[in-house]
């Protein structure tokens, strides 16, 4: 009856560290994943930051250009919000799932990597 009873003890802490070191496991991976979706986002926030640095600029030059053309500068800068309105509304009403989709899919395949 003795040993009956050191062998379930025996299988039970087996069982516990079991649980605890899938659990670890479990927890490692997902650091692991997390990470590597992370890590791959920010060399596109960089490249992201950077063109809208870029963008940022043309759109005041094109902005003051238009303004200097129109003998208004606020004209120009009218022009250029207008362009950006009309642009975000199509991105929005024919491109919003597609851009959705791409995201969401570049996300799975980083995660399931």
């Amino acid at each position: 009856m003795e040993d009956n009873v050191n062998m379930f003890e025996a299988l039970y802490e087996r069982a516990v560290d079991y649980v605890k070191t899938s659990f670890e496991l479990n927890k490692l991976r997902a650091i692991e994943k997390t990470a590597d979706v992370v890590s791959s986002f920010i060399p596109h926030i960089i490249v992201f930051v950077l063109i809208s640095f870029f963008v940022l600029s043309l759109n005041l030059g094109l902005a003051f250009w238009l303004g200097e053309l129109l003998d208004k500068v606020a004209y120009g800068f009218f022009i250029v919000a207008g362009f950006y309105c009309i642009a975000g509304l199509i991105t929005h009403f024919f491109f919003h799932e597609r851009l959705k989709r791409f995201f969401g899919n570049y996300v799975l395949k980083l995660l399931f990597k």
